[in-house]
């Protein structure tokens, strides 16, 4: 009766989508109203007492106690047809308007324009500091932040320490953070690293502080505090691509990088996350983490 679960989760999508139950039932060739109440009370009803531990019969049989105009001998005659039919439903496609456009897309959009306007104070070349993944060595890794050749937004450029040129989007709340976003992975998965940035009450700040998240290599959240140090007031690529990201150990740091060593690479400064392996996922996990993390 695996199907039960499957038609509940494929149900739930078409109304997502914009699909009526009327024509859901009409498709299957069963009535809106036994459709209904499959949907709305049987199998929430099912689903939950499997949750309890009820075998799969006693499930049904205790879920269908609820409804009066479906019996369990139809039900399940007629799941495979059911279950067919839904499959093979098309996803209508939707016109978007200004009245049903995402506003939160839309804001992005927007404000990816106006950054264009209000990034000259804090376009140029960056070194950025902060802690390696792999090691406890200072991650040294050049950044650009310059308007793009179309002039439609702001890009930044990230070279990182193993070889790897990055290419993403800026945009500013006002006068209060920079946001930088970056895809680490090819296309089409899609990995975001991500950079939020303090901004002083200063015009052409020497240094920015924020933090940055991404994934680790076994793709848990993790999150470190980063530091961008400006390195040239110059936008030309041609200068940013010849350098280079790098790690260094802290025997090898100057003066000035051990104080950003030592603002960054410390345990409080990073904040990660992990999956424990547990069938019961009870506040135990959350116990069993914060030790393995703090290894």
């Amino acid at each position: 009766m695996e199907e039960l679960k499957e038609i509940y989760e494929r149900i739930t999508f078409l109304r997502q989508k914009g699909v009526k139950m009327k024509e859901m039932a009409e498709q299957a060739e069963i009535s809106p109203s036994v459709l209904s109440a499959v949907y709305s009370t049987v199998l929430p009803a099912y689903l939950k007492n499997i949750e309890k531990g009820e075998t799969q019969d006693e499930a049904l049989q205790n879920a269908l106690m609820w409804v009066n105009n479906v019996s369990k001998k139809k039900l399940l005659g007629s799941l495979a047809n059911l279950k067919s039919s839904l499959f093979a439903m098309e996803i209508p496609s939707k016109i978007y308007t200004e009245n049903n456009k995402n506003p939160f897309l839309n804001m992005l959009e927007n404000n990816m324009k106006e950054t264009v306007t209000r990034i000259t104070n804090f376009s140029g070349i960056y070194l950025s500091y902060s802690i390696s993944s792999g090691s406890r060595s200072l991650k040294i890794e050049p950044y650009i932040i310059a308007p793009a050749e179309n002039g439609n937004y702001v890009e930044v450029g990230h070279n990182n320490a193993y070889g790897v040129t990055h290419w993403g989007a800026v945009m500013m709340n006002g006068i209060n953070h920079l946001y930088l976003a970056f895809n680490e992975n090819m296309t089409s998965q899609l990995a975001l690293f991500y950079i939020c940035l303090k901004l002083p009450m200063y015009d052409r700040p020497p240094f920015l502080r924020g933090v940055y998240t991404c994934f680790d290599y076994n793709y848990n959240p993790v999150a470190r505090r980063i530091l961008f140090v400006k390195y040239s007031d110059s936008i030309a690529r041609e200068e940013f691509m010849k350098l280079k990201g790098e790690l260094k150990a802290y025997e090898v740091l100057n003066k000035k990088e051990q104080v950003y060593y030592d603002y960054t690479c410390q345990p409080e400064d990073i904040i990660r996350m992990c999956n424990i392996p547990s069938p019961q996922m009870s506040e135990e996990d959350l116990i069993i983490e914060k030790k393995i993390l703090s290894i």
